[in-house]
């Protein structure tokens, strides 16, 4: 992990414990970028930054921070300002709590980091921290500032290593209730057997075996492109927004596709209603495709 720079530092307040620590990212982004460019003649088009009462372009030493007011007026706010808050957790990530991982909905899951043990006296009291949390089966809810505001963090344990994931404050989840369907539907028995069905046919999969297809092959039609080969048209995907379908003919035949692409191996049939459901051996998880 030295090959991965830090992008904060600061402390994990453990009680009266005080862990120095480097923040760095634990996750990063493959996505492929693209410019924007002037269609006529590829030139790159680029934003500028204007200042409206000038009406010049100015640079980025000149900008600053200001708060546009109800009424339209900007209250400047500097770098100082922002500093002298009196806000315990600008360079420490304070644990507040300690409690069971499931407690936490995944809906407040944000951006992930790796917490390393700055320096040689850190180790003892982070390890103190690590073995602490692995042995109580819990996470640490902390309060931690980064990029000018507080933000709340879970704290967990990965191999080795404490992780934390930034989380979303409770009033930034919004309610799902408008968005469930609205009409009332009853589900068959025989429709839920072959769901579990369907199920029980895809089985498992080792998720470090899937893979981005989409980006590979934006990859492959960056190189067709660019070595002046003709790019393939892609076959004409048969539309279904919209259709009504009939449910049970679906789900039987979306069973027998999933059986065949399992290379025929016999699925175990349908698992009983809810009043007797029997518990089933999920299949192997299919082998990882390779990229033309």
């Amino acid at each position: 992990m030295s090959n991965v720079r830090s992008i904060w530092n600061g402390a994990i307040s453990f009680g009266l414990v005080s862990i120095p620590i480097k923040l760095m990212n634990a996750t990063e982004n493959h996505s492929i970028s693209f410019r924007q460019i002037h269609t006529e003649d590829g030139g790159r088009i680029r934003y500028r930054k204007v200042c409206e009462a000038e009406e010049r372009e100015v640079t980025s030493s000149e900008i600053g921070k200001g708060y546009e007011d109800a009424d339209g007026t900007v209250i400047p706010i500097t770098d100082e300002d922002l500093a002298a808050l009196p806000l315990p957790t600008a360079r420490t990530i304070e644990i507040v709590a300690f409690v069971p991982a499931d407690r936490i909905d995944p809906l407040q899951m944000d951006t992930a980091y790796y917490l390393s043990a700055n320096g040689a006296p850190a180790a003892k009291p982070y390890t103190l921290l690590r073995e602490a949390l692995k042995r109580s089966q819990k996470v640490a809810i902390a309060k931690f500032a980064l990029r000018g505001r507080e933000r709340l963090g879970m704290l967990r344990v990965v191999e080795d290593v404490i992780a934390m994931h930034g989380l979303l404050w409770p009033d930034e989840i919004r309610g799902p209730e408008t968005v469930a369907p609205d009409e009332r539907v009853t589900v068959r028995d025989k429709e839920l057997d072959l769901a579990d069905a369907l199920m029980d046919t895809l089985g498992e999969v080792d998720l470090a075996e899937l893979h981005d297809d989409y980006r590979e092959a934006v990859e492959e039609l960056i190189a067709t492109k660019a070595s002046g080969e003709a790019v393939p048209s892609a076959p004409s995907a048969e539309k279904s927004g919209g259709k009504v379908i009939d449910l049970m003919s679906a789900l039987e035949n979306s069973v027998r596709q999933a059986r065949g692409e399992r290379g025929g191996a016999e699925a175990k049939p349908p698992r009983k209603g809810a009043a007797g459901k029997k518990p089933t051996t999920k299949k192997a998880a299919p082998k990882k495709r390779t990229s033309a």
